[in-house]
């Protein structure tokens, strides 16, 4: 038979044709090479194959992943806070770094040539003060103002945001207008994706923005919805507080964002699955603790007593005991506490910790696993995190607040300020002072400060601020100013006083003696300066 007459379209057609087969599977075999080449100029981390088949991910937006998952990241977050105490120290290494005793304030206000006018900053300061007191700035009489920082930064971090409601009225016999009322992110309406207001703007998550997604109003449960066991009943109508009265703290970390996630939700199923682990280790522990060993028995053994229809042997420190005929003991050697335990619980921290953002050694309180080096790069990574996070709590927490209660105190005559309306940008200057760190080796990092400041890349300003708590240079050098007079009226001297002793423990050149008079001026030989200056 000819090729001719074998490759006809009658072959070709007929069903099973051996012609078409091949036909199929060169065009099959053609469609893998192009799909491996494809795949070849493809990220690794988005390709599709046998070990990445049960990898899916979508592409929604922020608001679709949050809205599927809020609630309940919220409630694991706390319950893990409440009942775990690697998450109750998470929440608390947070607190104590970023606010710690309070975020000082110092007004700013100057004249026309930059001087500080001194006594009105420390009128606006005294007042404010005053205003921080917990019966005046919280609704509820309870939070002072640093004890407010806390409890917001301590919800954002464990629930995801908080609300902070500003109340235009005076509490607690304040002058100003003005208090806080702290409210858990439970109060907003958040059973629906999206609404449509009366106005037409889109209700997110109970969050009403404009086109832009620019917050417009918040809309609220007239009371938490968890606090079922002390509602009574009431008309079921929602609360529409508007924008400038609410302070919604999130970080937010894709835009847009409407409602913000608990900082734990990467580690919320480690830290789970290792409180359940350390559980099981621990009931496994006890019961290896519980057996001491088996008697083996040919025939029924002869106790020394029953107690609740259980045969009970008596058992005594540094005794001997002979065995009944055809008895044999047989030790019990367990395997418990499991030698594995501890590696184990510390690689799961130091994912924890990388998950929460703080370091190994604060998180775990475990230093034994570092040294000097090590500790000290941590620390310093972990200020630089709380540097930040104090930034942000100043600008969108401390910030708003002082100056929404200058406002409200110039309003009711507390602070007198006759043209603060049409000055107010030069009346809100403001500085804020966020807790500060020690040194951690003050041997040399006292030295390396005091170099940085002589060779002019630091202010004492700077220091002062880094390293005293959050005090400002005015607070240090009148407290510094009040210790000298203070020794120079006792007519005491003290190796602390840089002008009368040197760091050799030395008197500082005659400080002791009378000092000489002063020279003429340049130019005027022997004239008294005294004179010319008449």
């Amino acid at each position: 038979m000819t090729s001719t007459s074998w490759y006809n379209e009658e072959r070709v057609a007929q069903r099973g044709s051996v012609v078409l087969r091949q036909w199929t599977a060169e065009r099959e075999a053609q469609r893998k090479r192009a799909a491996a080449a494809e795949a070849q100029r493809m990220y690794a981390g988005a390709q599709f194959n046998r070990l990445t088949s049960d990898w899916t991910a979508l592409n929604t937006t922020a608001d679709s992943e949050i809205l599927t998952s809020l609630r309940l990241l919220r409630a694991r977050s706390r319950e893990l806070v409440r009942d775990n105490g690697h998450a109750k120290n998470a929440i608390r290494i947070i607190q104590n770094n970023v606010v710690g005793t309070g975020v000082g304030f110092q007004a700013q206000v100057a004249d026309s040539r930059g001087k500080l006018l001194t006594s009105l900053n420390d009128a606006i300061e005294e007042e404010y003060a005053e205003w921080c007191d917990a019966k005046i700035c919280h609704t509820g009489g309870l939070l002072h103002m640093p004890d407010l920082l806390r409890f917001a930064i301590g919800r954002v971090a464990e629930d995801g945001e908080v609300l902070v409601r500003k109340v235009r009225q005076p509490f607690g016999g304040g002058k100003a207008p003005l208090a806080l009322e702290v409210l858990e992110a439970d109060r907003l309406l958040d059973n629906w994706q999206t609404a449509m207001a009366p106005n037409g703007n889109a209700i997110r998550m109970g969050v009403e923005v404009d086109q832009w997604g620019r917050p417009a109003a918040y809309w609220l449960y007239p009371s938490h919805p968890g606090d079922f066991q002390f509602r009574t009943f009431q008309a079921s109508n929602y609360i529409r507080v508007p924008a400038d009265e609410i302070i919604h703290l999130y970080l937010v970390d894709r835009w847009p964002q409407t409602r913000g996630v608990p900082w734990m939700h990467t580690v919320l199923r480690r830290l789970n699955d290792m409180k359940g682990y350390g559980e099981a280790e621990i009931v496994a522990a006890r019961a290896s603790a519980n057996i001491v060993g088996f008697i083996k028995a040919q025939e029924n053994p002869v106790p020394d007593a029953v107690v609740a229809n259980r045969q009970v042997m008596d058992a005594e420190p540094g005794t001997f005991r002979y065995l009944a005929p055809g008895e044999d003991f047989v030790g019990f050697n367990p395997s418990r506490p499991n030698a594995a335990l501890e590696p184990f619980m510390r690689f799961m921290l130091r994912e924890i910790s990388a998950g929460i953002g703080v370091s190994y050694e604060s998180l775990s309180r475990d230093y034994s696993q570092s040294n000097y080096s090590s500790s000290r790069l941590s620390l310093l990574d972990d200020r630089d995190l709380w540097r930040l996070l104090q930034g942000w709590l100043i600008r969108n927490l401390c910030s708003p607040i002082k100056r929404e209660w200058l406002n409200a105190a110039v309003l009711a005559g507390q602070v007198n300020i006759p043209d603060f309306y049409s000055k107010q940008r030069k009346y809100q200057r403001e500085r804020w002072k966020p807790r500060g760190w020690s040194w951690i080796d003050p041997t040399k990092e006292v030295l390396a400060y005091k170099m940085a400041v002589r060779s002019g890349f630091m202010s004492a300003s700077d220091v002062i601020a880094q390293t005293n708590g959050g005090a400002d240079i005015e607070d240090t050098y009148r407290a510094r100013r009040a210790e000298l007079d203070m020794a120079d009226d006792m007519g005491l001297v003290f190796d602390t006083d840089p002008a009368k002793v040197d760091e050799k423990d030395k008197a500082v050149g005659g400080a002791d003696d009378p000092q000489p008079d002063p020279p003429a001026e340049a130019g005027v030989e022997g004239e008294d300066p005294a004179a010319s200056e008449d």
